[in-house]
């Protein structure tokens, strides 16, 4: 079977791993390019009318959707589903679903990696040691070993990032609405009780209309003084004008942040001029094992819905 019969799937992206495309191989994967636009992604749907969307960057939209009459399946080159259409979708008939759990180690890795910046004044220290300085006798960083860790929601990444706050001899505690129990050392508390308690509060619960802008104003006011805040689940979930006054006022002590209520981040965002944030271009799940992994996952989810030919034949 040549490429112009084989069944098509259109990734939003430039490129999959190539164990995915081993594992679809009888179809024909056809690439939007780097973060494509909804007209390109619309153009390409008419052109080749997909059974499936591998959605790696960008959203996926309603006239996407419409623009191939034969998908059956939007399946996400990642772990949330909130980029997608859902209720349009759903109205569709179309599948929509995430690769849960694919890059867990990876955004769990890159969490620490932002809360020991921030801890260890890292990006600060590089700097000054750069311009000449040796802070050594006035700089004290934050000891985290005897501390209290806030983990917001427990799923794959915030399971994983409690059991290295344990490793780390920290005390954790933990929200999840879903009611998940917790791990050993892990201790379950309210949300209003673990703001509260918290040095650092770390989010990893996905988007939605019920917790848009959870760490507002109000909820930043009950933190601890002097916490540490990091965000490697969705910008959405942070009224971004309300951390920045939380920071410069010297409430939080420092934040990280690895994703942005509006993406890709623009230069002159109000985020540039506070000192005491560390941002990253949403890149906490992007690692070489993660690449693989989401793939994998991606193709494998691809598969469940609209199996290969050579299966059914």
């Amino acid at each position: 079977m040549n490429n112009e019969q084989k069944p098509v799937i259109l990734v939003t992206g430039a490129d999959l791993a190539q164990q995915a495309l081993d594992l679809l191989q009888d179809f024909n994967v056809v690439y939007a390019g780097k973060q494509p636009s909804e007209t390109q992604v619309i153009a390409l749907a008419t052109e080749h009318n997909p059974v499936a969307i591998i959605a790696r960057y960008g959203k996926i939209t309603a006239a996407m959707m419409d623009a191939a009459p034969g998908l059956k399946i939007i399946s996400r080159h990642g772990s949330g589903v909130d980029v997608v259409d859902r209720d349009a979708a759903a109205a569709r008939g179309i599948e929509v679903r995430a690769a849960v759990g694919a890059n867990a180690a990876a955004v769990a890795e890159h969490a620490w990696a932002l809360i020991l910046g921030c801890a260890k004044s890292v990006v600060h220290l590089n700097a000054r040691m750069r311009a000449g300085h040796w802070d050594k006798a006035t700089h004290k960083t934050i000891e985290l070993s005897g501390r209290t860790l806030g983990i917001v929601g427990l799923g794959e990444i915030g399971r994983r990032t409690a059991v290295i706050g344990l490793a780390m001899g920290m005390n954790v505690l933990a929200y999840d609405p879903s009611g998940k129990a917790a791990i050993e050392g892990v201790k379950l508390v309210s949300l209003d009780k673990l703001y509260e308690e918290s040095d650092v509060v770390s989010l990893h619960c996905p988007l939605t209309d019920g917790n848009r802008r959870m760490i507002n104003r109000e909820t930043l006011s009950r933190f601890k003084d002097g916490a540490i805040f990091v965000n490697t689940a969705r910008g959405g979930l942070v009224d971004e004008g309300a951390l920045v006054d939380a920071l410069n006022s010297g409430k939080l002590y420092a934040a990280g942040l690895d994703s942005f209520e509006v993406e890709p981040f623009v230069a002159n965002h109000p985020f540039c001029e506070v000192p005491n944030l560390i941002l990253s271009p949403h890149v906490g799940g992007v690692s070489d094992a993660a690449y693989v992994n989401l793939g994998l996952a991606a193709a494998r989810n691809v598969l469940s819905v609209v199996p290969a030919p050579s299966a059914i034949a």
